[in-house]
């Protein structure tokens, strides 16, 4: 037997095989190009020998497999060398779907993309029973479509409507629904995971699982063309397919797919090719590759245990129920009780989420009132009223009771931090933490420095941001730091156009023609008025701005947004009611967008932010910025600096001088091949 350095080999008396994937050098399973060759040579020695059949798995507490390795895909560029790793990747799961002898595959953890591709192509796949449990094919979420086989062989198994709503969305199933669906045939406790393999394995079943007729549809038939319909309207409704073509793409590949499954699997092949070629793509898997790379940054050192909230509002209050339930202990200060009983209403819902963890987070969640949770606090977390002398007397009372080594954090939207540092003994424990809202959903946390000798704070903050499943990013001190910073012009500019007559509905709509998430003035409203009116004017005042008077009058009439149920909007049962939007203004796009851009150069040309590519990752993680682009700074690479400045400029003799490109055009960053 040859000696692996990913795959290890058991034999057991029954003459049955399992084959243990622990990739070399990495934390998690990835099916890179290097795992993939020894599998070949894995498959080599196994039909050689014969054995009565092989399993397929991991140790315990190593989740199966998350996939291709995406990196990889980055650096093909020709059309021939991306169909030639598809090919790749094909005909080895399809030798391996061949073998005379079964195979299962024995599920733990997370199994993804590539990984389920590989367990698609075993005669049966059984998973263990646990929370961490999910299964899926969510390469859309990366601008692409499944490439090993997938879009063939999930059809198979659980049937055309499920497959394609699976893939479609890039949802992950957990145990419940992959059993319901059929995708594996039993989940089982961890201690029967491999007994419950062999007896598959044993009992030889002449047909594997396979979907019921009933669930498949004919290839190449009418009734594709129709059951395509629905789908189609409701991808038309979220995203557009100029900007995210894979859903759409891989809709029409399985409309279009061959009965036979050669013909399906080079169909697939060409698709995906297609996909991974397009700008769209390129810069999905991009901003993936950014993300993995930033949450690499903080993964090694002491863990935080307890983190002490201070200000249980919409901000306070939902950090604490987040790292609650993310499994750290956590103290809710805030100067009454009635002030933290919304905190924990809120809490309650999200708990709700996740049944199985609801009773440990309230067990972790312990209110507060006198802050004897300070003491004992590896990470005290400010949230108070954006109020300098309020923050600054908090923190008076707050220095003398911290523990030896503990981070004083202030999750500060707009007020530098060496202002709120001043008078403190210990400036250099004070970092930012700036969560943005609502914080279930946004993955971005700025982490914030404002002096020297930070390294081993703001190492300790980062810590806790991945512990708790977030993005950190390392951002100056500075009005606004970075996410804010770029925004503000946004919505400044999109309440000066509704200053001007245009509807909020059709500034909104341009907002999200163009790939945002949210329009700008719904945003507004969400965040409430008064807030942007508060944060506006600190960044507007340091970076040459001006706050449109509507929002002033706006918040003094108490139209502010959501919370007062009128804004920019009216609102109802906590929604919107937006109106059909009207033709948009020349130039509506540019204002909107190239005020963005402007602001991400000056960011980079200050320094706020290490490099180029940060930037795009933060504020795309924590605006919702259109993905499909790359980030403001990718759209002056790709477009060319010389044709951004020169609309900027014509925006400035049209608009005034908060267009004027100012400094920073000239860096090498911006001015390089297209990324």
């Amino acid at each position: 037997m040859d000696a692996w350095r990913h795959w290890q080999l058991e034999r057991d008396e029954n003459d049955c095989v399992a084959l243990y994937l622990k990739v070399e050098g990495r934390s998690a399973n990835v099916l890179h190009f290097g795992v993939l060759n020894e599998l070949e040579s894995v498959m080599d020695w196994l039909e050689q020998e014969n054995p009565a059949g092989v399993i397929v798995g991991t140790e315990p507490g190593r989740a199966f497999a998350l996939g291709a390795d995406v990196a990889e895909f980055e650096r093909l560029e020709r059309r021939e060398d991306i169909l030639q790793m598809v090919h790749n990747g094909q005909d080895l799961f399809e030798r391996w779907s061949e073998q005379e002898f079964p195979t299962v595959a024995a599920i733990r953890g997370y199994c993804l993309g590539g990984g389920l591709e590989f367990a698609l192509a075993c005669d049966y796949r059984v998973a263990e029973d646990d929370p961490g449990l999910k299964l899926g094919l969510p390469e859309v979420k990366l601008g692409i479509h499944p490439g090993y086989g997938g879009t063939v062989r999930l059809p198979q198994v659980i049937g055309d409507y499920a497959a394609v709503r699976m893939m479609m969305t890039g949802r992950m199933v957990t145990g419940k629904g992959a059993t319901a669906s059929g995708l594996v045939d039993a989940v089982v406790p961890q201690r029967q995971l491999y007994p419950q393999a062999r007896r598959l394995l044993k009992s030889r079943r002449l047909s594997p699982s396979r979907a019921r007729w009933y669930q498949r549809c004919p290839h190449g038939s009418i009734l594709r063309r129709i059951i395509a319909i629905p789908y189609y309207r409701s991808l038309r409704a979220g995203i557009q397919e100029k900007h995210y073509p894979a859903p759409y793409q891989l809709l029409r590949h399985w409309q279009r797919m061959p009965f036979s499954p050669y013909r399906a699997l080079e169909a697939e092949a060409e698709s995906l090719a297609g996909l991974v070629e397009s700008s769209s793509g390129r810069q999905l898997v991009r901003l993936f590759l950014l993300r993995e790379q930033l949450k690499r940054q903080h993964s090694d050192g002491e863990k935080v245990a307890h983190v002490h909230v201070i200000g249980a509002g919409a901000m306070g209050g939902d950090i604490a129920a987040w790292c609650a339930m993310q499994g750290l202990r956590v103290t809710l200060q805030d100067t009454e009780p009635a002030r933290i009983a919304p905190a924990l209403h809120r809490a309650k819902r999200l708990f709700a989420r996740k049944p199985h963890l609801a009773r440990e987070s309230w067990d972790r969640l312990i209110p507060d009132v006198a802050g004897n949770g300070v003491g004992a606090a590896d990470l005290v977390i400010e949230a108070i009223t954006e109020k300098l002398q309020a923050k600054r007397e908090l923190y008076q009372w707050l220095e003398p009771r911290l523990q030896r080594g503990a981070v004083r954090a202030t999750n500060t939207s707009s007020l530098p931090l060496e202002e709120l540092a001043e008078g403190l003994q210990e400036p250099q424990r004070l970092v930012g933490v700036h969560f943005f809202n609502p914080v279930a959903r946004m993955p971005l946390v700025e982490l914030i420095w404002h002096g020297e000798d930070q390294t081993a704070a703001l190492a300790r903050a980062g810590r806790f941001v991945r512990q708790i499943d977030r993005v950190g990013v390392v951002v100056r001190s500075s009005p606004g730091f970075l996410v804010n910073r770029i925004l503000m012009p946004y919505l400044l500019e999109a309440a000066r156009l509704v200053e001007e007559g245009v509807s909020a509905a059709t500034v909104d709509h341009v907002a999200k023609n163009f790939g945002m998430p949210m329009g700008p003035l719904e945003l507004a409203d969400m965040v409430g008025l008064d807030i942007c009116l508060s944060a506006g004017g600190v960044i507007a005042a340091a970076h040459g701005l001006e706050v449109p008077s509507i929002l002033r009058q706006h918040t003094g009439e108490g139209r502010l947004g959501r919370k007062s149920g009128s804004g920019f909007y009216r609102w109802k049962e906590g929604r919107a009611v937006i109106g059909n939007p009207r033709k948009a203004p020349k130039d509506c796009e540019d204002r909107l967008i190239l005020g963005m851009v402007r602001a991400a150069v000056h960011c980079l040309h200050e320094g706020v932010v290490a490099d180029f590519d940060t930037v795009d990752a933060g504020v795309i993680l924590g605006t919702g910025f259109a993905a499909w682009t790359g980030g403001p700074l990718q759209i002056v690479k790709t477009t060319g600096v010389d044709q951004i400045c020169a609309r900027l400029e014509n925006l400035e003799q049209a608009y005034g001088g908060r267009f004027a490109p100012g400094p920073g055009w000239d860096s090498p960053q911006l001015r390089g091949s297209e990324g």
